[in-house]
C-alpha cells in the first residue's frame, strides 16, 4: 500500500508573480527560492519553502489552458494542494480500485518527479496533486 508522506506544497493561482511575491517576501518576510518555467503545464511557478514545505505562486503562460480557464472563472487564490507520495503508480491504482474519480489515470513524468492529478470533485472541493521525487 502506498503511503502518502507529507504535504509537499501548496498551489496558489495568481496573475503576476513579482506582483504577489510582494505579499510573500516583504509581509510575510518569506524568501523566493526560484521561479521556473514549466512547458508542460504553461506556467511559470515561484519557489517559496515554508519548513519542509513549499508554498508555489503559479501563473499561467497561456489563455489556452485549464489554469487560465480557473484564475479568469475564479480569480486568484488556492489552486490545489500536493501530497507527496512514496509510490504514486501504486496510490493511482488504489484510487481508481476505490472508485475515485482522477484527472489523471497515469503519472505524467518531469524531471525529478511524477506527478498526477486527482479531481476536486473527489477531494471535496479541493484539487489534489499526488508527487513522487524520483531523484
Amino acid at each position: 500500500m502506498a503511503k502518502i508522506t507529507k504535504i509537499n506544497h501548496v498551489a496558489i493561482v495568481v496573475r503576476d508573480i513579482e506582483e504577489s511575491l510582494k505579499f510573500w517576501e516583504e509581509s510575510l518576510g518569506l524568501s523566493l527560492d526560484h521561479i521556473e518555467v514549466v512547458p508542460s503545464q504553461n506556467s511559470r511557478v515561484a519557489f517559496i519553502p515554508v519548513g519542509d514545505s513549499e508554498v508555489e505562486l503559479v501563473q499561467p503562460t497561456s489563455s489556452e489552458t485549464g489554469l487560465a480557464s480557473y484564475l479568469e472563472k475564479r480569480g486568484e487564490g488556492m489552486h490545489h494542494l500536493c501530497l507527496e507520495v512514496d509510490n504514486i503508480d501504486a496510490k493511482l491504482t488504489e484510487l481508481k480500485e476505490k472508485g475515485v474519480r482522477l484527472i489523471n489515470e497515469t503519472a505524467e513524468v518531469l524531471p525529478g518527479r511524477k506527478m498526477a492529478f486527482i479531481h476536486p470533485k473527489a477531494g471535496n472541493g479541493v484539487m489534489i496533486e499526488l508527487y513522487q521525487l524520483t531523484d
